[in-house]
């Protein structure tokens, strides 16, 4: 009879263990609409439910490593925890909103096996992220990240054919988003994120956060309604490929994909969850699960306006000069910035060698520029191209602080494998210790990386202004789109501002007389509609000095925002978005190649009058894009406002309170 109790007690244990092992466990966001559910039946797999209908499909998680350990491997489960949290994240650079509610349910679930996943649910999203406790440094093989959406579903997605013999992974992240089903795309059909998917009238986007010494997420297809995961192998050889712009290139990649610490935690996978398209482009999620600051004091980080030369070519007129890289039309583009409200000019490509910045262009004059500069009360900035300020970074940053240079960008990087991923890092550091603001160009979207590092103030990874100079990919509905897609993994440097406008039959694509294929207004909206708070104005100044009253409501619009809201959207059609600043508020309305009259309800605002100067397209601007009208009103919370926007067009409302 004793021995029999024994046995039955361990048949109890056993019963108990595998039930432990292999469990249905569920999160709910705080306000009990999106589920995930998680299932450790020898796989540990998710799906997610919005009001009660699935849209992903049980959906594998997995990591693989060198060493033939993996997350899937004798999946027990070792303990399970869960908190809630519900507080404010006061952003040290607010880009769309300075207080940021977190407001969250998590579980958090230890395996025996030394790994860890994470899940997250939020009112407006889910993510995970898988964790590690190894004692050694482990090396990666691969890590399985799959969205198996249940019904048919499409997508915004930026497509890269994979082609022999060309690296996939070697991308500037600027490509045109293509509306596809998901079942359309192949093995072959790559894409960097975010990723926006349309399924069951709900949208979905897919992005990653807290990236850190890893390679980036790309996606692929695979002929089904569904999306999985790819990284950059790591690379075993490089070469330099010489040109006007030198950079490295990986000419062989290893069989792994990262070597790292074997106790720590990867980054998140994202999905962005709104029912109503006017919900995504206030969707802060990646920067809610971004790595808290790692600059205490942030004082010397100053958003603000810039100018940029190098898209129009410094093709001035009405000068006395002539206009080049030179030292006059610098100091005439600090006199244009001091003159409408800008904070900073941008010494492009061009004033120095590109393979070393002590060999500066014989016809500009740094010390001049530097003191003039300074006279005027004008900040610089400067161009860099990567490979150059790797080689000469401490000397470079202590000469950019002597010329008194409170920004500079890098450019051509063109890659997130994981020796990239830590050279920004590495960068970013190094400029925050010179106090020095950074943008990458030729790179891949934040992903919550200006949290952790706010002098990564801004970055490029869209296709932006400057494709108007050689293309015809920049329409009116890219540029709808952008704030659904690319905006939602962190601030962009699109560089709008362009005056010289044409309507997409007048367009071409002419360097040095750069045109849009959008208004002017269009133009002007940009400054509002797309976050980042440190945004550079394309323009040519000589046009704008014949335009002084249009120069100082562009030269008025604040960089970086207390409040936003988006007052109507369509992903692609148009989107109208009402932030402020202080006391004022900033209305902006984009629209693609439909014309479309809208009327803005101004209940938002609180009580009193504003001084409401409003400018937008002319009664021309069909036929000549160029075509604006600017008037003043006064306005109340109690007013409505008719707006006409012409195809391709645009407006802006600015509303000072008295």
């Amino acid at each position: 009879m004793h021995t029999m109790k024994k046995i039955l007690l361990i048949i109890f244990i056993i019963a108990a263990t595998r039930s432990f092992a292999q469990q249905s466990l569920q999160l709910f966001s705080p306000d009990k609409t999106i589920r995930v559910d998680i299932q450790t039946n020898n796989q540990l797999t998710y799906s997610v439910l919005v009001d009660d209908k699935k849209i992903i499909n049980a959906s594998l998680i997995d990591m693989q490593l060198s060493n033939g350990n993996a997350l899937s491997k004798d999946l027990k489960i070792k303990s399970k925890k869960t908190k809630s949290l519900n507080e404010t994240i006061v952003a040290q650079i607010p880009i769309s909103r300075k207080n940021i509610p977190d407001v969250y349910n998590e579980l958090a679930i230890n395996f025996e096996n030394n790994f860890a996943i994470i899940f997250r649910a939020y009112n407006d999203g889910v993510a995970y992220r898988i964790a590690t406790s190894f004692k050694d440094s482990i090396i990666i093989n691969n890590e399985i990240v799959q969205f198996n959406f249940t019904d048919d579903a499409h997508a915004w997605a930026p497509v890269i054919q994979k082609r022999d013999g060309v690296d996939i992974y070697h991308t500037s992240f600027e490509e045109l988003y293509q509306y596809k089903s998901l079942d359309s795309l192949s093995n072959n059909d790559y894409m960097f994120n975010p990723v926006l998917v349309n399924t069951q009238n709900i949208k979905v986007a897919i992005t990653e956060s807290d990236l850190d010494d890893y390679p980036g997420m790309f996606l692929k297809g695979n002929s089904s309604n569904s999306l999985q995961a790819a990284f950059a192998p790591y690379p075993a050889e490089e070469k330099m490929i010489d040109g006007d712009y030198p950079e490295m290139v990986v000419s062989k990649r290893a069989d792994y994909f990262a070597k790292t610490n074997g106790t720590r935690q990867f980054p998140w996978r994202c999905l962005l969850i709104a029912r109503y398209d006017k919900d995504l482009p206030t969707n802060d999620i990646v920067y809610r699960l971004a790595s808290p600051t790692k600059i205490e004091d942030a004082s010397w980080i100053h958003p603000g306006k810039c100018t940029d030369e190098w898209i129009i070519d410094v093709n001035l007129f009405n000068v006395p000069f002539k206009s080049g890289v030179n030292t006059a039309s610098y100091k005439y583009y600090i006199d244009f910035a001091k003159r409408f409200g800008f904070d900073r000019i941008m010494m492009d490509a061009g004033w120095s060698n590109t393979k070393d910045l002590f060999d500066i262009n014989p016809n500009i004059n740094m010390d001049t520029i530097a003191a003039y500069a300074k006279q005027q009360g004008i900040k610089l900035s400067m161009w860099t191209l990567s490979m150059t300020l790797n080689k000469q970074l401490d000397s470079a940053l202590k000469q950019f602080q002597k010329w008194g240079v409170d920004f500079i960008m890098t450019d051509f990087i063109d890659r997130d494998d994981q020796p990239v991923v830590n050279f920004y890092k590495r960068i970013a550091e190094a400029c925050a210790k010179a106090h020095l603001m950074i943008m990458f160009h030729g790179a891949y979207p934040p992903k919550g990386f200006n949290r952790t590092y706010p002098n990564n103030i801004t970055r490029e990874g869209v296709l932006g202004s400057e494709y108007n100079a050689w293309s015809d990919k920049v329409t009116a509905s890219h540029d709808c789109i952008i704030p659904f897609t690319r905006m939602l993994a962190g601030p962009l440097d699109y560089e709008p501002g362009l005056l010289d406008n044409a309507t997409p039959q007048q367009f071409k694509p002419i360097w040095g007389k750069v045109m849009s294929q959008t208004t002017r207004c269009q133009q002007l909206a940009m400054f509002v509609v797309y976050d980042d708070p440190l945004p550079i104005f394309s323009g040519n100044p000589s046009q704008g000095y014949l335009e002084p009253k249009f120069m100082e409501l562009l030269g008025s619009i604040p960089a970086g925002w207390d409040t936003t809201i988006i007052l109507d959207a369509k992903v692609g059609e148009y989107i109208i978005t009402a932030r402020r600043k202080n006391n004022d508020w900033f209305i902006a309305g984009m629209t693609d190649s439909s014309a479309r009259d809208i009327t803005i309800d101004l209940s938002f605002l609180s009580e009193g009058n504003y001084n409401a100067t409003i400018c937008k397209d002319g009664i021309n601007a069909d036929r000549n894009a160029v075509d604006y009208s600017i008037e003043e009103k006064t306005l109340t919370a109690n007013n409505s406002l008719p707006i006409h926007l012409a195809k391709d067009g645009g407006f802006l409302v600015r509303l000072k309170k008295k």
